[in-house]
């Protein structure tokens, strides 16, 4: 156990350090307090938002390259261009606002999120980093204020897709991913085109390491956490590793009325001891690592037939690779007791999904200082799902700011986040923004 906190506090040490210049960001808070977004208007963007895509009976479907999300896209860029942005869609379809800055030849502040959804989700995930980031713009317009860097604002093209859009923009969004279905029922080419992009050209949105001085999201938890603990702001430390197995039990299918009890191999019988084994193993350590085995299958499925084979869904998440090895091999050793007990085979295949992406420290601090200088309650903590940040964490320091959200639901109708957390967040990313620049 000591073992595993040393290596992942090492991990956290060794990769988030900040590599703009090699000069380490500093903490001290130095925006205009003053300044204050208008949180009414943002929540009413985000319902007006929330209509693309919406069904006879009130469900969201503005999933990616769907009518409601080339609607809702379209829409939100008139409201970039009334703000004074130069919007352009970039090859890999995301949806990219400038705003010059008194010295040009700065490296810009980007910052946003995506608006696309998935099927049947909420109105809030993605589109408060959106919208919010607009806000931003409307209240340095408001007050005339021209910051040092340029500042980008930037709209994800196909988030909950496989965060497809900031793929192509760090250059990993490989051929083989273009000729896959989205869920829209095209291919991420056909969808990506049908949004004003450019897939035979795709590496013409490829940004470099510094080509940014900094990219920030403001999104939901999407979790339960600050709303359990009553806090108002989350400090994301880092977006989690995920690593999946594809685990296959082998058994004997026979007669289930005249096989003894005594004599099966029932890999079903298994199967479910590896499952507990799996929640044993995760728990068993402190820290934030997650486990689940979310799919099974039994074959070959008849009531009167001894289950001969079974194949499971193992993901395991967290900050650091190191850590989800670790665990991984004691899922391995128990595994084996299981087989030699059972006379089962198990084995794995392994189908890695992303590898953790930590947030800049420096950046970490400022977002800690801006938060609490406007007198709000803060958390450093992880975001267990995906985002366009861990992306972007390859070619630029980022940072992220969770506000809560109610029930610790998301990717649901009933996703909700208070007006007031909204209007929080968008203030602390402003201020962050503000700090940023100086």
């Amino acid at each position: 156990m000591q073992r595993r906190t040393f290596i992942k506090q090492s991990a956290l040490t060794t990769l988030s350090v900040s590599f703009l210049g090699g000069t380490p960001w500093h903490g001290k808070g130095s925006g205009d307090k003053t300044l204050k977004v208008n949180g009414q208007r943002i929540e009413s963007r985000i319902l007006e938002l929330a209509k693309f895509g919406r069904d006879d009976n009130g469900h969201g479907y503005r999933v990616a390259y769907t009518k409601g999300d080339i609607e809702g896209r379209s829409w939100f860029m008139e409201l970039m261009k009334n703000a004074g942005l130069e919007v352009a869609i970039d090859a890999g379809g995301n949806i990219i606002g400038k705003r010059k800055g008194k010295n040009q030849s700065l490296k810009p502040i980007a910052f946003g999120s995506h608006i696309d959804m998935v099927p049947d989700g909420g109105n809030y995930d993605g589109t408060l980093g959106s919208i919010s980031a607009l806000e931003v713009i409307e209240v340095l317009n408001e007050n005339k204020i021209l910051t040092d860097h340029p500042l980008s604002v930037i709209i994800f093209g196909n988030e909950e897709g496989g965060t497809v859009g900031s793929k192509a923009m760090v250059g990993s969004l490989t051929a083989d991913a273009l000729r896959m279905k989205s869920q829209s029922g095209l291919t991420m080419a056909e969808g990506i085109k049908g949004i004003g992009g450019n897939p035979d050209n795709i590496q013409s949105c490829i940004m470099n390491k510094g080509d940014l001085h900094a990219f920030l999201e403001l999104h939901i938890e999407q979790g339960g956490i600050l709303e359990r603990e009553n806090l108002q702001i989350g400090v994301v430390q880092g977006i989690v590793g995920i690593e999946r197995w594809e685990v296959t039990l082998e058994g004997f299918a026979n007669h289930a009325g005249t096989t003894p009890m005594n004599l099966r191999q029932d890999a079903l019988l298994a199967a479910s001891k590896f499952i507990i084994a799996v929640n044993e193993v995760i728990t068993s350590s402190t820290g934030n690592q997650v486990g689940t085995v979310g799919t099974i299958a039994a074959f070959p499925g008849a009531y009167n037939v001894i289950p001969g084979k079974v194949t499971l869904g193992l993901e395991i998440r967290d900050l650091s690779s190191e850590e989800i090895e670790i665990l991984f091999h004691e899922i391995e050793k128990r595994a084996t007791a299981i087989s030699t007990a059972s006379k089962i085979k198990i084995s794995f295949a392994s189908r890695p999904v992303s590898k953790p992406a930590l947030t800049d420290k420096g950046l970490q601090q400022i977002i800690n200082t801006s938060a609490q200088s406007l007198g709000f309650t803060t958390r450093f903590m992880q975001s267990g799902a995906g985002h366009d940040s861990q992306n972007i964490a390859e070619i630029a320091p980022v940072a992220m700011i969770f506000v809560p959200s109610v029930g610790g639901i998301s990717h649901s109708p009933n996703e909700f986040t208070k007006t007031t957390d909204m209007t929080n967040g968008a203030n602390v990313l402003l201020q962050t923004i503000l700090t940023v620049d100086k």
